[in-house]
């Protein structure tokens, strides 16, 4: 991979929302699209609201209460989290001057795949 990375001060803003310069296109590609690019996405809205929700732990009473609420809000966080997950990453390859269709590009690959499989079966290829 070739370009620069973004320093720890960068990533963050990138994180949050922010674009990054251009030398960093190549970057923010492989971020967005490259292996790993689900997982990294996840972990970066999931993982920073666990802290915000182990507050419902100090409520009094039984445990299974503030459990409870803490899964009431998590779960739903997750479900959207994901369902949202091709729309965050064309918005970001738009951000950043990226074509928007390499959000699906291993979907594409992988139909493509399929297709050239199926006319070969069936005597189309």
């Amino acid at each position: 991979m070739s370009g620069q990375t973004p320093n720890p001060m960068q990533r963050v803003r990138y994180i949050c929302g922010a674009r990054l310069p251009s030398s960093m296109l190549d970057w923010v590609r492989n971020d967005l699209t490259g292996p790993g690019a689900a997982r990294r996405y996840l972990l970066r809205f999931l993982v920073p609201v666990i802290p915000l929700l182990c507050v419902f732990l100090l409520i009094p009473g039984p445990l299974w209460v503030g459990l409870s609420m803490m899964a009431l809000l998590y779960l739903p966080l997750i479900f959207f989290t994901i369902a949202l997950m091709y729309v965050y990453r064309r918005h970001r390859l738009i951000q950043h001057g990226l074509d928007p269709e390499l959000a699906d590009i291993r979907e594409r690959q992988r139909a493509a795949v399929e297709r050239a499989a199926y006319e070969e079966r069936h005597g189309r290829g």
